[in-house]
């Protein structure tokens, strides 16, 4: 286990006064039970629950009260009730509705006793009639590991320290940007992460991915929640990851004869697990903004790393200076668009881009950041013949001066004149620091 900032945030919750259950969210094999597990190490007494096991389940399915399910749970476990400072883990806490339905009671009958539940399905049966207890629980996502975690994680500490400092000190360029390509490289994915950490091997990390991908196919039954879901939704897992970070079409998606409806469904099923994100975009380029639902959407993966290997460009990522030419620079785009949720761990956040669908004059940004009560054009591109054509166009209806786009150089400002005039801000930003866009834009309004 390295450290993950998403701690801080368990710790917050432990300390809060009307503290609740907090559930994660997460795809599987992000980390969650090894966060509790490591977690826990603060507390006198430690219950984990893994409702796979059929005993372990049995509890919670007894027609027995609360109090009843509570004295069990201690005495199958050989605890001790009544100590302050107890935690309770519920995993794979989809497997049984009536332990979903006890976390009301543990808020309000069981306070004192700290309580997290998880699992690796969750997402795929919120609609099942498992219903969380509305206003007794709190939520947490767990994303795979930022490029800060990855630094952390392969004890390249003295790098992850400058990335605190700001500037960023020009000497540390090429070493934080070689450290970046390799990261998107590997990914985020944390057992991946740690076996590369200890071994670093590249090579011995594909078995990692295969294992992975394979395990998300097996788990497809559980992901449908009709019979009739799981050949669409395999079909995704197979060919799925080549459409990454490109705006899909779910009629005949994937040169199948799905149609539809069926692919749509398999789509949103896979997203509730949190494997997939389809991004939406937005013809607004102000506050509040809404996703056009209408339009096609753009394809995320959980993980770039997952991603590399799925789609075999791995050695083009291994040998690349500039991210942006690799794969016709979808690799880039997809792992800035990890960084900037990797650290936010909002169940609710969903990216957005934006796009201008007129007759000769189509236009497309990469991201939008909501910030301060703007919302901020990023767009990944290379420093060497960039037009920037899109965000020029965004940038002359927008009701502010600021843009952003990242690129392999190290960060600088730029005034830059739009063709009817406008001038604008545009903060150049190196791939490694995109996690801190927020920061960078607060220290530069000031």
């Amino acid at each position: 286990m390295f450290y993950r900032k998403i701690i801080d945030k368990l710790e917050e919750w432990s300390l809060k006064d009307n503290r609740k259950p907090l559930v994660l969210r997460g795809a599987r094999q992000v980390g969650k039970t090894t966060l509790v597990n490591f977690f826990a190490k603060k507390y006198a007494c430690y219950i984990y629950l893994n409702l796979e096991k059929a005993e372990e389940k049995a509890v919670f399915e007894s027609p027995a009260s609360f109090s009843e399910k509570l004295d069990a749970i201690f005495f199958l476990k050989g605890e001790k009730k009544g100590g302050k400072n107890t935690l309770i883990f519920i995993d794979e806490i989809q497997n049984s509705p009536q332990a979903v339905a006890l976390l009301r009671y543990f808020y309000e009958d069981a306070p004192e006793i700290y309580v997290i539940a998880a699992g690796s399905l969750l997402e795929s049966v919120i609609d099942r009639h498992i219903s969380f207890p509305v206003g007794r629980v709190e939520y947490l996502a767990v994303r795979p590991c930022s490029f800060n975690e990855f630094l952390t994680a392969t004890r390249e500490q003295a790098s992850s320290d400058i990335l605190s400092k700001w500037p960023i000190p020009q000497y540390a360029h090429e070493k934080l940007q070689s450290l970046f390509n390799r990261y998107t490289l590997i990914g985020g994915m944390p057992a991946i992460v740690a076996n590369y950490a200890s071994n670093k091997d590249l090579v011995g990390l594909n078995s990692e991915y295969q294992s992975l991908i394979a395990g998300y196919i097996d788990d497809v039954e559980k992901y449908a929640i009709k019979n009739s879901s799981v050949q669409h939704i395999r079909h995704i897992l197979r060919t799925g990851f080549r459409y990454s970070c490109q705006r899909i079409k779910f009629e005949r998606f994937g040169e199948s004869d799905y149609r539809s409806r069926e692919i749509s469904e398999a789509f949103r099923i896979l997203e509730k697990t949190m494997l997939i994100e389809m991004v939406y975009p937005t013809g607004s380029s102000s506050v509040p903004f809404l996703p056009d639902y209408k339009k096609s959407p753009r394809l995320h993966w959980l993980d770039t790393g997952l991603m590399n290997y799925a789609v075999g460009v791995q050695y083009e990522v291994f040998g690349a200076k500039e991210l942006s030419s690799v794969w016709r620079g979808l690799v880039a785009e997809h792992i800035v668009g990890q960084e900037l949720i990797a650290e936010d761990y909002s169940v609710l956040t969903q990216r957005s881009f934006w796009v201008r669908e007129a007759k000769n004059s189509n236009a497309e940004l990469d991201y939008l950041l909501s910030n301060a009560g703007r919302l901020i054009p990023v767009e990944v591109k290379s420093g060497v013949g960039s037009t920037l054509k899109s965000l020029h166009l965004f940038m002359d209806q927008a009701p502010h001066q600021l843009a952003i786009r990242i690129w392999n150089q190290p960060f600088s400002e730029s005034e830059i004149q739009t063709a009817t005039g406008k001038k604008f801000r545009l903060l150049n930003v190196p791939y490694y620091l995109v996690s801190q866009l927020n920061q960078i834009i607060e220290r530069c309004d000031q």
